[in-house]
């Protein structure tokens, strides 16, 4: 990402105040086999949380006496209304992803609440389905208010988890040389009180260059902390604080467009029984599929060839894809897989995201 310098650093430190921060929960990454190669190893590793393009986000906000501790979890009808509009703004930058508020806990992937006391978080894009699964446990917290600027920025911060994206602070690429120290003691204290695994996780620890794309940084970042001054030792112009501009950065934008592109209308090929369908997409590219069952029975959808691919299947229910099954193959030497009993007379589609492809256009896709 590209770092901007068109505010004094100056300016920019005399506006902070105390520095409310996000700190995601501690989700190791999947171990991957050590033999594979650089290329392929980073193809995953930027694209493994990343939903597939298409898939419509249902999130959910706390509202029982119960849930929580005597209605901790639940929020007033502003911050909420805080919440759908950051939602919208991302939704607004022209993506395919589709977001909608639902009613019911159990049909979403995003689980809303805001409990004070607990700091502001969300898992990482497919964590919110392949770790947190529990219908009655939190995936997203606003542990402060929503409703200043900062809150604004908050919830734009925690959506873009929620989608996918990484703390942009902790860019290996970003020449960031901490005053380790300083670091401990600021977060420890008011307002995060954080412990020092937190910290660790959160600031300290650097991501892998495999989990980045490009070698730049973007200090203004919605995914950046602010820092006060004394804790970064370089670049030096940072040393008296770093507050990065408020709101979505052009970088920022430019990277959900890119992962998450705005989806055409155009027909997309039948899927049918026996027939195979050849992948022809690059690493990163996504092909969708219609399914129509003649007969209502149990199928297997499966790629062939030696590829890296996520395949995710979903119902149409008049327009909106509800998730069904999904299969990760990257990494081992297996294909994606899917098993599902599907129903004459209803409508299915099929998305595949290539991560990396041994011979360019030797994946395949079949259906039995």
């Amino acid at each position: 990402m590209v770092k901007k310098q068109d505010k004094s650093i100056k300016e920019k430190a005399s506006k902070q105040k105390e520095i409310y921060a996000c700190a995601l929960p501690k989700i190791e990454l999947r171990e991957l086999p050590s033999s594979l190669p650089s290329n392929r190893l980073r193809l995953i590793r930027i694209n493994e949380k990343k939903w597939a393009n298409g898939t419509l986000l249902h999130y959910y906000f706390y509202e029982r006496p119960t849930d929580g501790s005597n209605g901790t979890w639940v929020g007033s009808a502003a911050q909420k209304d805080v919440v759908r509009k950051a939602f919208q703004a991302w939704k607004d930058l022209g993506i395919g992803l589709e977001f909608r508020e639902v009613a019911d806990r159990e049909e979403a992937e995003i689980r809303i609440g805001f409990m004070n006391g607990d700091g502001s978080w969300s898992y990482v894009g497919r964590d919110n389905i392949d770790i947190a699964t529990d219908p009655n446990k939190r995936t997203m917290n606003f542990g402060w208010d929503l409703t200043t600027d900062y809150g604004w920025d908050t919830a734009l911060h925690e959506i873009g988890h929620a989608i996918g994206f990484s703390h942009e602070h902790q860019n290996p690429f970003s020449g960031i040389v901490w005053n380790e120290q300083a670091v401990y003691d600021y977060f420890s204290g008011y307002p995060n009180y954080w412990d020092p695994d937190t910290i660790e996780w959160n600031i300290l620890r650097k991501l892998s260059v495999h989990e980045v794309t490009g070698s730049a940084w973007d200090s203004d970042s919605i995914m950046h902390y602010a820092f006060p001054a004394g804790v970064i030792q370089q670049p030096t112009e940072y040393a008296g604080g770093l507050t990065p501009d408020p709101g979505l950065s052009p970088a920022d934008i430019e990277e959900v467009q890119r992962f998450y592109p705005l989806l055409e209308e155009v027909s997309e090929p039948e899927l049918k029984p026996y027939e195979s369908q050849q992948l022809m997409i690059g690493p990163g590219e996504q092909v969708n599929f219609r399914i129509r069952p003649k007969y209502t029975r149990r199928y297997t959808i499966q790629t062939f060839g030696k590829a890296d691919t996520v395949m995710v299947l979903f119902e149409d229910a008049d327009g909106d894809p509800l998730y069904i099954d999904g299969d990760d193959d990257s990494g081992f030497e297996r294909n994606a897989r899917i098993r599902e009993r599907l129903y004459r007379g209803r409508e299915y589609i099929l998305r595949i995201r290539l991560y990396y492809s041994d011979i360019a256009g030797q994946t395949a896709v079949f259906t039995y």
